[in-house]
């Protein structure tokens, strides 16, 4: 690649345009100046490409060239780098990246979906001709999180990163906490402030932030990345009860991705979790992210900040293309893809730690009996077991605090329960973070 750290412009074509990409496209007006001095050239947008050219963006998009066909891109002598703001894990976003890695055009993204089931081809294909393909705004959004690992930490032996990865989930959480509203309510009203989408799966049911833990256990790990075994459990079954619960019991309810590697196999899971009160992670409020890193040498690292919108999703992507200017970058996932390790996937069921049970059952004789019955004979020690005198409107809350004990003894117990016409609804599973 030509070295582009130099006086002439970095010329970038800008493809998609909602939020984050009228974000940088301000941002780039806003500080051009600075960022010209810390790149060692001018960045400037010459050509843009978005679905609808007639959509109003409230940016002025006269100064640069629309382009209707996003393909013709790769090909271009008068474009440096393309960025790819349109999302999706397949079709366009896609075709494109893989078009212009191909062609020896450096690529700047924030498709998380696409790098967790395409990353290492498209890490390839880049690492093949020697470009750039960077994407710290597809993690965490403003929170310089792949630079922190791949940079920061990368003398370090790195056994854990875990975190809150999906800003929806945790303003969900944090307003049940505070306010003390059911699910669906605060779902509603996070629909109406922006946070979720009109159809929020993709985000309360997990998924989003599988997609991001699967990334940073490549980058954390020097594994293959492998997203298809990320257990991943969303929020929406949640309750009130279990907030007021965790809160009496000294826990905040996060929904947590976390991700080891030990000898045991790669372990990574998304999951609702019970927080203690004087973790880190329980203090991240409203829509921000946080991540934590454990390194063998530097100890525990804490990233926290706004995990997406404009302002900090196109701070992400200036700053990759910061980066592409004054050509500074190494292998996307930190080294290169074939010393990447295939790793077993770990068996969650011998992990140890203590879990919150929570049933809705019948208010009838003998149900207590019943599931201390079931954890007694899986091996499940239990710390405390709380029944809810008040009657909800088809049964009665009953919660468990169990000791640490292997996972799978939850499993045996639920094993024992299924069937049984004493519970009402599937029982709500959350371990408890050590």
């Amino acid at each position: 690649m030509t070295n582009l750290h130099r006086h002439a412009p970095l010329r970038v074509a800008l493809v998609g345009l909602g939020t984050v990409g009228g974000g940088v496209i301000r941002l780039l007006q806003t500080n051009g100046d600075l960022i010209a001095r810390r790149a060692g050239c001018p960045i400037q947008v010459v050509a843009i490409s978005a679905r609808d050219r007639s959509k109003a963006r409230g940016v002025d998009l006269s100064p640069y060239e629309w382009v209707d066909d996003m393909t013709t891109l790769a090909a271009r002598n008068d474009i440096d780098v393309v960025v790819e703001l349109i999302g999706g894990a397949d079709g366009p976003a896609l075709t494109l990246a893989r078009q212009c890695l191909a062609a020896g055009k450096p690529f700047v993204t924030a498709n998380k979906a696409m790098l967790a089931h395409h990353g290492l081809a498209l890490a390839a294909l880049a690492e093949k001709a020697g470009i750039a393909l960077k994407y710290e705004a597809a993690v965490a959004g403003g929170i310089p999180v792949i630079k922190g690992i791949r940079e920061g930490a990368a003398a370090n032996e790195i056994s854990r990163v875990y975190g809150i990865l999906n800003g929806t989930c945790n303003f969900i959480l944090t307003t049940m906490e505070k306010e003390g509203h059911g699910f669906d309510d605060v779902l509603k009203e996070a629909q109406e402030l922006g946070y979720a989408e009109a159809d929020p799966s993709f985000d309360i049911d997990g998924v989003d932030s599988a997609h991001k833990l699967a990334i940073l256990a490549s980058l954390a790990f020097g594994t293959e990345l492998d997203f298809g075994n990320v257990a991943t459990t969303g929020i929406r079954h949640v309750i009130a009860a279990d907030i007021a619960e965790a809160a009496a019991l000294g826990y905040r309810i996060r929904l947590v991705g976390m991700a080891e590697n030990g000898p045991d196999g790669l372990f990574q899971r998304v999951h609702p979790m019970l927080v203690p009160t004087d973790h880190p992670l329980a203090h991240v409020d409203g829509s921000l992210n946080a991540v934590v890193v454990e390194g063998n040498f530097v100890g525990r690292l804490f990233f926290e900040g706004r995990g997406a919108g404009e302002g900090p999703t196109a701070s992400a992507v200036v700053a990759d293309l910061i980066d592409v200017a004054r050509d500074e970058y190494g292998d996307a996932f930190a080294m290169p893809v074939a010393a990447l390790a295939p790793q077993k996937t770990a068996d969650a069921g011998q992990r140890v730690g203590r879990s919150y049970l929570r049933f809705k059952v019948q208010d009838r004789p003998g149900v207590l009996a019943e599931i201390a019955a079931a954890t007694r004979d899986a091996g499940v020690s239990i710390e405390s077991m709380i029944q809810h005198g008040t009657k909800q409107q088809d049964g009665v809350l009953m919660a468990i605090v169990t000791h640490a004990g292997e996972e799978r003894c939850i499993h045996e117990t639920l094993d024992r329960l299924a069937g049984s016409d004493s519970l009402v609804q599937t029982p709500m599973v959350m371990h408890i973070l050590d």
